[in-house]
């Protein structure tokens, strides 16, 4: 059994896959396996990873059938895992030298089920670095509270955890985008304990990457996030209590945000978008339990969830009209 297991999804990353590969190859702990998925790349991508297979044996490289996103291609990747821990690595990203050694050895001295890494942002149009903030005073969490922490981002999801958390909840892949942050959540739930430690991850940032592009799959957020809301249903929440209740505000919320993005952007989609669009959040709407919502929410203008699309649009649209005239 390896100490680490890491799981590299790839699709047609050549001009960044050498670097990212060279990071594991050079990893201070050797007791490694390195698992790469090409998902169908059609440059070089997959000529590259045998070539690393071929001349470093923790390397081991897979190819799904068929072009498949990068939360199937990972679990893909879980099947042949045979790490104490698990953790993943995009193909244009890289890590520090010593960012397994000290995320296992964090997770070693304190019995945790996931460790986070320093998340560095690399900015690739100017080659800037900044560590993400986390926005916790603690170094250390339960999983409820990393849970909740994970629902805007205050804890990143760049970590080490145990095989068992990846084995028990391979990522979602119900949508192309947003689906396996699902994964995440559940992991940091579903944990003993997540901790932080030094091993450094960078992250290359795009000026124009598929999560900030303005594009109609931008709203893949809103059955992802009914996704996670189902997983959460199907699991034993009887000692985290309220749960259920706070992402359901929180799926509201989101909701809201999406309908804000679409009128920001309604003159970038077509006719058949705008139907495909529409349909989503008349489907969407249909599944928010009003019950759960706080009436301090509910209470004010524009958060009121109204099940008919049409109803809904009209009160949103007069909300944002008024914080556009006031400013806001």
């Amino acid at each position: 059994m390896a100490e680490v297991t890491v799981l590299t999804a790839v699709y047609n990353a050549e001009r960044y896959l050498r670097p990212c590969l060279d990071s594991l190859k050079n990893q201070t702990l050797t007791d490694c396996q390195f698992i790469c998925i090409d998902d169908c790349s059609t440059d070089a991508s997959y000529a590259i990873l045998q070539e690393y297979a071929r001349a470093d044996q923790r390397f081991q490289v897979l190819r799904t059938p068929v072009n498949s996103g990068q939360a199937k291609a990972r679990n893909l990747g879980i099947q042949f895992a045979k790490g104490k821990y698990i953790a993943m690595l995009d193909a244009d990203d890289w890590y520090a030298s010593d960012t397994l050694e000290q995320s296992c050895r964090t997770l070693e001295e304190t019995g945790a089920s996931c460790a986070l890494m320093e998340l560095m942002m690399h900015y690739e149009e100017d080659g800037r670095e900044e560590l993400y903030p986390i926005r916790s005073t603690q170094t250390e969490w339960s999983g409820e509270e990393a849970f909740r922490l994970s629902l805007d981002w205050s804890l990143h999801g760049v970590y080490v955890a145990t095989a068992d958390l990846y084995k028990r909840f391979p990522y979602d892949d119900s949508c192309r985008l947003y689906s396996d942050d699902n994964t995440t959540r559940l992991h940091y739930l579903n944990s003993t304990q997540v901790v932080r430690s030094q091993g450094r991850y960078y992250y290359r940032k795009h000026p124009a990457s598929m999560t900030t592009a303005c594009s109609i799959r931008r709203f893949d957020y809103m059955p992802a996030n009914l996704s996670m809301k189902r997983q959460l249903e199907a699991l034993d929440l009887t000692d985290k209590q309220g749960i259920l209740d706070f992402y359901e505000r929180h799926r509201w919320l989101n909701l809201v945000d999406c309908y804000w993005y679409y009128r920001q952007h309604r003159d970038e989609f077509n006719a058949t978008e705008h139907q495909e669009i529409q349909a989503l959040f008349t489907r969407m709407l249909q599944t928010i339990e009003l019950q759960r919502l706080p009436w301090s929410l509910k209470g004010k203008l524009g958060y009121y969830p109204f099940p008919s699309y049409r109803t809904f649009s009209f009160w949103e649209d007069l909300y944002f009209r008024l914080r556009e005239l006031l400013g806001r």
